[in-house]
């Protein structure tokens, strides 16, 4: 048997890009929407993806007081300052930087995120994973873990990556499981100068976002700015370069369910009578 060669793979090149509009949300948290746009609605299976970064507390102290959820996940990921979470089955906790909380709302989950400062800075990411039909209304549940928890790979160059879920070409393997969409999440810190390759399914919708820095993309190396997100095309593998800074970025994938999606607020269901059940459901404190 022989090994494939690099060369035989198809490499993902970049065929979009979006730095996403200002919004509000929450208690009016300044944010900027990436996924759920006007230009970008849906990334299936990433039904939204919210940035926020201030350190001004007027943007971001009145926080997400209680809400609902619905037929999908929530991913909060902290590189900067605090937020605590609690929600209606008692769950309490805070997501300090470089963590991650996975939280499956299932069926129905009310909660709250709330800045745990009253200055600072606080920075960092939600990301929407819709779930299949089958498992919209499964318990709910979370997969919660502080930077120690999550496995960071050095490499010789100096490149760092994060591991939230999926595994690395070196091996190195993210605590976050989701059988649905087999998600990759990782944060990758590429020096000046230097590369970064790593292979996805080929089926997988894949992004990458630039958090700073400047990347050059794909074997076109075309140029991707801080603070947008690049849309990679099909391809069983990507490559990444630094030009002359150190570059910081996000890159994530899943399977696509290729499902019927209706929103309504904060449910996300397969029909619009599963959505108008699901505010019914909220208003008679079925969840």
């Amino acid at each position: 048997m022989t090994t494939a060669t690099q060369a035989e793979y198809t490499v993902r090149e970049l065929v979009d890009r979006t730095a996403g509009i200002p919004a509000s949300d929450g208690a009016g948290v300044e944010l900027t929407r990436i996924i759920g746009s006007p230009e970008l609605n849906v990334l299936d299976p990433f039904l939204l993806l919210d940035s926020f970064e201030s350190d001004q507390p007027q943007d971001y102290i009145g926080g997400f007081p209680d809400h609902p959820h619905r037929g999908f996940e929530t991913v909060t990921y902290l590189l900067a300052g605090r937020m605590r979470h609690k929600d209606n089955a008692g769950h309490e906790g805070v997501i300090e930087p470089n963590g991650v909380q996975w939280m499956t709302a299932g069926r129905g989950i009310v909660h709250s995120e709330m800045p745990e400062q009253e200055n600072g800075l606080l920075m960092g990411f939600q990301l929407w994973v819709n779930l299949p039909a089958t498992h919209k209304m499964t318990e709910p549940g979370y997969q919660e873990y502080p930077e120690e928890q999550l496995p960071v790979e050095q490499r010789s160059n100096g490149t760092r990556i994060r591991v939230i879920a999926g595994q690395t070409d070196a091996g190195t393997v993210g605590p976050v499981e989701n059988p649905h969409v087999r998600p990759i999440y990782m944060d990758v810190t590429l020096p000046a100068g230097e590369s970064f390759a790593q292979a996805l399914p080929g089926d997988d919708n894949a992004f990458v976002y630039v958090i700073s820095g400047e990347l050059l993309v794909g074997e076109a190396g075309e140029m991707l700015p801080a603070r947008t997100l690049g849309i990679l095309g099909s391809g069983e593998r990507t490559i990444f370069r630094a030009t002359g800074d150190d570059v910081r970025f996000l890159l994530v994938s899943g399977k696509p369910l290729n499902e019927p999606v209706a929103r309504g607020g904060p449910f996300v269901m397969n029909t619009q009578q599963e959505v108008l059940q699901a505010f019914e459901d909220f208003r008679h404190n079925r969840f």
